[in-house]
């Protein structure tokens, strides 16, 4: 891996190890959250360097954390943006518990040391260090750190902080989504930065059949036969390729072309693109269009009646402006026809969004990497899941960015962790992250 950008600061990398273990220690799984103790180790942190902070909760145990340094109001404003919650984690699967926050081998292991305690507590030790070097911003510089991003339903997090606090209207904003290094296959290297984030619009689809009884298999006719062929025409959900801004974006970065406008150049184009690195493997196909993996069953309630219905739920994730029409038009052209079926909706539609993949913010990331690993470039992603940067583009046209680099955590590391067993990540990159945090906040602000 490339060497750090940075000489070694003990003192640094002693703060943001600590930071981050203390962090991890404070078991916040969603459900059920329990966020506010994170968020009052935060602001106690935050505090003691002069940071001015307040929680803001709906939940008082789901408290999010608001701090800003204020600008002088000669500037653009940034948010250092994170969530305090993670998932669950069971502690049979791992070499270390998940909640103990181990240092092994140069990896700090814990639930949340890749999403994202290790982004939140840089961010949170960069705005600390900034405060107390005497920094005054030309713009306010936030500091967000909020409840429930991992499930949502509560409705206690960004969402509900951006309606309640409408003073909270960053221009820029930092979060989760990238930074993930990549040596390609051809001796080129690039790190992603997620400049937008899929949407939602999960499909129930039911098969209408006849109930009888289990014993006669020729009597009626039992809907889960209908609902396997229809699950066999979905497949695994991967969508029918169509083109896209942020993607084909991507797309010409990584092959080093235009992308074609015919359906089968486009197609050939998504594959060598996906051919360049085995994380682009999974990667690109998925945010080629929309997905409709199937995930939850339902039949009988009964092992001995056949059921008149049997159902399955779509996880549709969908492209920035598309539509409920648009789905409900690929969801039914996958079905096709001769079973039939219901199609309703179980939720609303969240829609994706995306930030231009240029401007200041843009540049500020790059001339960081520039400095931190030269030759590498900025690789514009579209996140197959979903961040709260998607409310803040909603609420006030943020230019969002899922970004912290990583240089010493391979990417496959990384991202084996998201989720998943021994979650970790290198404690080297836990300095460099409040390095490009600083710079970034200096850079756009200053």
């Amino acid at each position: 891996m490339p060497a750090a950008p940075h000489d070694v600061d003990d003192d640094l990398r002693t703060e943001v190890l600590s930071l981050c273990q203390a962090l991890i220690r404070v078991d916040t799984t969603n459900p059920p959250g329990r966020e506010t103790a994170a968020a009052v180790l935060l602001r106690d942190y935050l505090e003691a360097a002069g940071v001015a902070c307040e929680l803001v909760a709906r939940d008082p145990d789901r408290a999010n954390l608001v701090a800003r340094i204020p600008g002088s109001g000669g500037g653009p404003s940034l948010a250092f943006v994170g969530h305090l919650d993670v998932v669950p984690a069971d502690p049979r699967d791992w070499t270390h518990p998940p909640f103990d926050a181990v240092v092994d081998d140069g990896y700090l292991y814990g639930r949340g040391a890749v999403d994202m305690k290790n982004e939140l507590a840089a961010r949170v030790v960069a705005m600390a260090r900034l405060a107390r070097s005497g920094f005054r911003p030309r713009g306010d510089l936030w500091l967000l750190a909020v409840a429930d991003e991992e499930d949502g339903s509560a409705d206690v997090g960004m969402r509900w902080l951006l309606e309640h606090r409408p003073d909270i209207r960053p221009d820029f904003a930092l979060n989760e989504g990238d930074g993930l290094r990549l040596e390609l296959t051809d001796g080129r290297a690039v790190m992603g930065i997620a400049v937008g984030d899929k949407g939602t619009y999960p499909a129930r689809v039911t098969a209408i059949g006849e109930a009888a009884h289990a014993s006669m298999p020729a009597q009626g006719r039992n809907a889960v036969p209908l609902l396997a062929e229809l699950l066999r025409r979905v497949g695994s959900g991967l969508p029918d390729p169509k083109p896209s801004p942020v993607v084909d974006r991507m797309v010409a970065v990584l092959t080093g072309r235009s992308v074609p406008d015919d359906a089968d150049g486009y197609r050939s184009a998504l594959a060598v693109a996906a051919a360049m690195h085995p994380a682009l493997e999974h990667l690109v196909p998925a945010v080629a269009g929309i997905t409709m993996a199937p995930t939850m069953l339902t039949g009988s309630s009964k092992r001995n009646v056949m059921p008149g219905r049997a159902s399955v739920e779509l996880d549709c994730r969908i492209l920035p402006g598309t539509t409920e029409a648009d789905v409900e038009r690929e969801v039914r052209e996958r079905l096709g026809t001769g079973i039939p079926y219901e199609l309703d909706w179980p939720e609303q539609l969240v829609a994706g969004s995306s930030s231009p993949a240029e401007g200041p913010l843009f540049d500020v990331c790059q001339a960081f990497m520039d400095t931190a690993d030269p030759g590498t470039v900025l690789l514009p992603a579209l996140s197959t899941g979903f961040t709260d940067s998607v409310y803040l583009r909603a609420a006030c046209g943020t230019v969002a960015y899922g970004f912290s680099p990583m240089l010493a955590t391979p990417a496959d590391v990384a991202l084996a962790g998201f989720h998943a067993k021994d979650e970790r990540v290198h404690v080297d990159d836990l300095q460099l992250a409040v390095r490009f945090h600083e710079q970034a906040a200096r850079a756009l602000l200053g």
